[in-house]
Formats: C-alpha cells, sequence, structure tokens
C-alpha cells in the first residue's frame, strides 16, 4: 500500500487518566476514530500533502491509519510539553520526502517547529547530495535548500500545552496521516 494523499493536524487534551488524555488530544486532532499505526519517516514519491478537513473527510471510522507521530504528556502543573512534526518535499516528483518528528519539554512552538523543519530538511539534503555546514543556522540553510531547487517545501505542525494547574494528565500531539 503506497498513499497518495497524507496532511497534518494537532491537539491538546486534558484528563485525570492518562490514557483518557491522549484519547481527547486524539479527538481534538480530529483522528480518534482510526486505528493508528505509527511507520517512519518517509514521505512516499507523488504523495501530495492536503488540508487537514480533506483528509478527515477521507478517513472511515476504525480503518488502520497509518501516521508519523509525536506525543508528549505530563500531569506536572505548569510544565510546558510540545510536539511537533515536521516535512520537506523535493522538487522531483519521483522522489521520495522526510518526515521528522520531536517531543520535549520547555521548548517553544517556534523552537520546536523550526527544530523538527530543519530535522526533516537535512535528512532530505543528505541524500540528495546537498553540500551545507550543518553549524549554520536553520534560515541560513532553509535558503540554501530552497534555492538548490531540490527542495521545494519544509514546513512543520506543532502543538505545545501547559501542564495542568490542578494536576491532571495534559497531552499534546501532532502527526502526519496518511490516506489512501
Amino acid at each position: 500500500m503506497i498513499p497518495r494523499h497524507f496532511f497534518l493536524t494537532n491537539g491538546v487534551g486534558r484528563h485525570k487518566e492518562r490514557l483518557q488524555s491522549f484519547e481527547l488530544a486524539l479527538r481534538d486532532a480530529g483522528i480518534q476514530h482510526c486505528n493508528l499505526v505509527g511507520v517512519s519517516s518517509i514521505i512516499p514519491a507523488g504523495c501530495r500533502l492536503i488540508p487537514r478537513e480533506k483528509g478527515r473527510k477521507m478517513l472511515t471510522p476504525g480503518e488502520i491509519t497509518f501516521v508519523v507521530l509525536a506525543r508528549n504528556e505530563t500531569n506536572e502543573a505548569h510544565r510546558l510539553i510540545v510536539s511537533s512534526v515536521g516535512l520537506a518535499i523535493p522538487s522531483k516528483k519521483a522522489q521520495y520526502g522526510y518526515i521528522s518528528e520531536h517531543h520535549t519539554f520547555g521548548q517553544t512552538e517556534e523552537a520546536a517547529g523550526d527544530y523538527v523543519e530543519d530535522l526533516a530538511a537535512t535528512m532530505l539534503a543528505t541524500t540528495m547530495g546537498i553540500e551545507f555546514n550543518p553549524e549554520t543556522a536553520w534560515r541560513e540553510r532553509e535558503q540554501l535548500f530552497k534555492s538548490s531547487g531540490m527542495i521545494i517545501k519544509t514546513t512543520h505542525i506543532t502543538q505545545s500545552a501547559a501542564g495542568d494547574k490542578n494536576g491532571l494528565w495534559t497531552s499534546a500531539v501532532a502527526a502526519a496521516v496518511f490516506v489512501p
């Protein structure tokens, strides 16, 4: 099975039970009704990024759905959690792209988004032979990657949340969801 489309989504959930908190985050992301199967980081050649709402309409309750999922949770009051998924799409439709996931504590959405987008782009760039200095800032490398003409799109979806002040479990998810 090679998916033709995928979409990005994110969500937050809070509940006294850890599992229910995760379920609520999936509901917020709109993918709670699927049997999620985690896959690694490859965007198949020719697979297109579509809007979240269009992708959600293509899912059937109970279907096995392949995802690259970033998940984080805490029951510590005010602890900042973040989950982020980044992607890098090559300009040549016959080449595969990359998805990366990142989940951490105490990082801003912007920093996590930049990090995960950089990670996906770097993985793709190394497979394409694009030479770069890994010590340069992401924004500089982003311009280099895109100006090479070999990488046309990088983006991310990120979800952060602060731990509930009363100690409820707080979950944050970000996902790339593949649809047939």
